[in-house]
């Protein structure tokens, strides 16, 4: 099974993310990203592990990067990361094939493609707090802000850590059959990368508190902001995300980010071409 490395990084204050991008692309030749994502803001914060490096100081992290290897990232890249977390996963091999086009395709769908919006949103099931993967009032504050906009129409990437509790790793695998069947498909969903975390005793590979750490990754695409929303607002869902998702995780953080050149990423529709 291939190994994949996901960097999350926070550029140095001098850094631009365009002066980022202009030298991760003249590494071309040593580095061929599968992902790069702005990252846009913390949907679920972790709450016991890996806290002091995720959390610590109110790091804000910029970027996703996740590659084909576990190779190190190319020195003239550390001058302009301040801080960096990494995390080792095996991905299985028929989700990396044709990954690049699949990809393509996911993010510049077809009009007739894009799954209409359920209505959720009108009468949404609201939560005093989104760490249960809910709608809170603060997150769908932010989310309405992008509503009819350009920005609120172009895809986004959920990076997601995941630590199973003891014994119940098969109430999270019903709810990923659930959402790859129904709660997710139907809003456009897909957990285009899934991998098993890799811990090894003694290296940079290690992501333990306590004797414990992460087990899972998982990258879920959505067509829009307003299509994540529409989920978590919705009864269908939450039915299926309290029953089996949320009394499986022991821990867990959710990322939302914005594959570069799209939408809500900052840098503008064209983006960096990499």
């Amino acid at each position: 099974m291939p190994v994949c490395a996901i960097h999350l990084l926070s550029l140095t204050p001098s850094t631009t993310l365009p002066g980022f991008l202009n030298t991760l692309h003249s590494q071309r030749e040593t580095i061929k990203p599968l992902i790069i994502s702005r990252v846009i803001r913390w949907i679920i914060l972790p709450t016991s592990l890996s806290t002091p490096e995720l959390l610590a100081r109110n790091i804000h992290w910029d970027i996703l990067l996740i590659l084909p290897s576990t190779t190190p990232l190319p020195f003239p890249l550390t001058p302009l990361i301040q801080h960096q977390w990494t995390v080792h996963a095996g991905v299985p091999s028929r989700l990396l094939h044709d990954f690049h086009t699949k990809n393509k395709n996911l993010l510049n769908p077809k009009k007739e493609d894009i799954p209409p919006l359920t209505g959720s949103m009108t009468k949404p099931r609201v939560s005093s707090s989104s760490q249960g993967l809910e709608l809170s009032p603060e997150l769908r504050e932010w989310i309405s802000g992008f509503a009819g906009t350009e920005e609120g129409r172009g895809a986004v990437s959920m990076l997601n850590l995941l630590a199973f509790k003891a014994g119940r790793k098969e109430d999270y695998l019903r709810y990923g059959a659930e959402f790859a069947r129904s709660i997710g498909k139907r809003r456009g969903g897909d957990a285009k990368i899934v991998g098993s975390v890799i811990r090894g005793k003694g290296d940079h590979t290690e992501l333990r508190d306590n004797g414990e750490g992460w087990d899972e990754v998982a990258l879920a695409h959505y067509p829009s902001i307003e299509h994540f929303a529409d989920m978590l607002a919705s009864e269908d869902y939450q039915a299926v995300n309290q029953k089996y998702r949320v009394p499986s995780l022991k821990d867990t953080f959710i990322l939302c980010t914005s594959e570069i050149g799209l939408g809500i990423d900052g840098v503008g529709r064209e983006g960096s071409k990499l």
